[in-house]
């Protein structure tokens, strides 16, 4: 799956300049996202080969007031056995992971989650990603919990996707202006290296 691709990519990772710090010295780990809305599941989150988008996002929490000064930590990261949504293969595996998920919701007399849009912008990207999170948590359970033997899956180390966000570029275009490659890493093990990277 993975290893149809270059194994190693950079990734930006957006967060407040205080923690940014203590991050780069070694003194804290990547902080881990498992809120139930997140876009790829579980892990901790980059955007690949794009600081200034990381930057605009740490940008846009401290408008929030969540940050106090904005900060980018750079990554060398090795995708290892990646979940990747840009290859046909993976993405039938969560096809069939849905598949499952919905059996599993059916039996237990529970509603499927929906992906919404943010409070105030009905029109806008479905940013909330609950139906998305609950199946990545649902196919990592059923890896994780299988017995060992000659056909087990690996568990996986890093989620990929790519996603269009935003207004298109120019009118007609069928590019938009936010879209962007993002990373949960799932397995610390996979960041090789941590680095400030040049302004932005």
């Amino acid at each position: 799956m993975s290893r149809l691709a270059t194994s190693f990519v950079l990734g930006y990772h957006g967060c407040d300049a205080e923690v940014a710090a203590e991050i780069i010295n070694q003194r804290a780990e990547l902080i881990h996202s498992d809120r139930d809305f997140d876009w790829l599941g579980p892990g901790a989150y980059f955007w690949e080969s794009d600081p200034v988008r990381a930057r605009e996002w740490a940008e846009w929490k401290v408008g929030r007031g969540d940050y106090k000064e904005a900060a980018v930590v750079g990554a060398v990261i090795d995708l290892r056995n990646c979940l990747d949504l840009q290859n046909a293969e993976d993405r039938e595996l969560m096809r069939a992971a849905h598949g499952s998920f919905a059996i599993v919701q059916k039996k237990s007399g529970l509603p499927m989650p929906v992906n919404k849009s943010a409070p105030g912008q009905p029109n806008a990207d479905r940013i909330l990603r609950y139906l998305d999170c609950a199946v990545f948590r649902h196919l990592h359970s059923i890896i994780d919990e299988q017995p060992d033997g000659p056909y087990r899956v690996e568990p996986f180390d890093t989620v990929r996707g790519m996603f269009t966000e935003g207004d298109a570029l120019y009118e007609g275009c069928g590019f938009t202006a936010r879209s962007h490659v993002q990373l949960a890493v799932r397995n610390n093990a996979c960041i090789l290296g941590l680095f400030y990277p040049p302004a932005t």
